[in-house]
């Protein structure tokens, strides 16, 4: 797997940026025309690296300057069938599933913590689905809250900013949280107030035993478990860029579905399940951010010497068949 850099140098930076890319041994189809860039003024310079070696060569690149004074695209080819890419892929150590391109994570998780209308809009989808979830006590519908609920991205931001010691990333991504949870419990709490009104929902509806949903306002010592191995699964998942994970740490956890049951329990006012819903929100999402700051910060320190290793240990993972 193969990262297409294409880059926008000042004339003055090309003969280094030249030098570095053409004596690195995991770059090729290195082009370089000059005056191609009119803004900013310079010459266009583009590459294919191995995946495993993006990272470190995107460093040098920003050490040159470049990430000030010109401009640094990178992108993700769909297919490098052709022989160079095997032997790079050979070459570099690792595997390139398992690279992390630190840049990327910063970029992603800043996207996250954005507080978008479609981000707000998602959330009170999902926490109107789990109101209709515990009052049907549906177990499916808990399911699907759960794939819809967007907030994974504004913890994992939370996790990403602690470990690239980036204080505003993570008070957007806690404020983005906070807000936003706010935001959409009181909207369904007034929808449901709204449907105890002209007969839709009763308290007995919330009060009553609920086999299949009666969980997700119970936390025990397993939701915070769960909440932690959900969070380093996500955590890893965003630092490797394996998006259909995500999927699966979305329907591990009870964020949204504890949310509206609060959302419910406020529009009958029911104290237990207020607070017990409270717990296990706050549970989850602490357990979260706290397992994936810790593996964030572990692969920061040692990833590269793990994959390195495990290499040795398993023989060549890249090479060509």
């Amino acid at each position: 797997m193969l990262v297409h850099a294409r880059l926008t140098v000042p004339a003055d930076l090309t003969p280094r940026v030249r030098g570095l890319l053409q004596d690195h041994p995991c770059v090729t189809n290195l082009t370089l025309i000059e005056g191609a860039s009119l803004a900013p003024e310079g010459d266009l310079v583009e590459c294919d690296v191995a995946r495993e070696e993006a990272g470190s060569l995107l460093d040098e690149l920003i050490e040159l300057g470049l990430g000030k004074r010109g401009g640094i695209v990178l992108t993700t080819p769909s297919g490098t069938p052709f022989e160079a890419a095997k032997r790079l892929e050979a070459a570099a150590p690792g595997h390139p599933q398992d690279a992390v391109i630190w840049e990327s994570v910063e970029a992603m998780a800043t996207e996250g913590a954005v507080p978008t209308v479609s981000f707000h809009v998602f959330l009170v989808i999902a926490v109107a689905l789990a109101s209709i979830a515990v009052v049907t006590d549906s177990a499916v519908l808990v399911v699907g809250a759960m794939v819809v609920g967007p907030e994974f991205s504004a913890v994992a931001a939370a996790s990403a900013g602690i470990v690239l010691r980036s204080p505003a990333l993570v008070w957007h991504s806690l404020r983005l949280l906070v807000l936003s949870f706010l935001f959409a419990i009181a909207v369904v709490s007034l929808l449901a107030l709204l449907a105890r009104v002209t007969g839709l929902v009763a308290a007995v509806d919330v009060t009553r035993p609920r086999p299949n949903t009666g969980f997700i306002w119970h936390p025990d010592a397993w939701s915070f478990i769960v909440a932690l191995l959900a969070g380093a699964a996500g955590a890893l998942a965003l630092a490797i860029e394996k998006t259909a994970t995500m999927v699966g740490v979305f329907i591990s956890v009870t964020t949204v579905p504890a949310a509206g049951n609060l959302a419910l329990a406020l529009a009958v006012w029911e104290t237990g399940e207020i607070v017990g819903s409270l717990e296990q929100l706050g549970a989850n999402i602490g357990g979260m951010i706290v397992s994936g700051t810790l593996l964030l910060a572990l692969m920061r320190w040692c990833w590269p010497q793990v994959t390195a290793f495990s290499e040795r240990l398993f023989g060549s993972q890249s090479a060509p068949l």
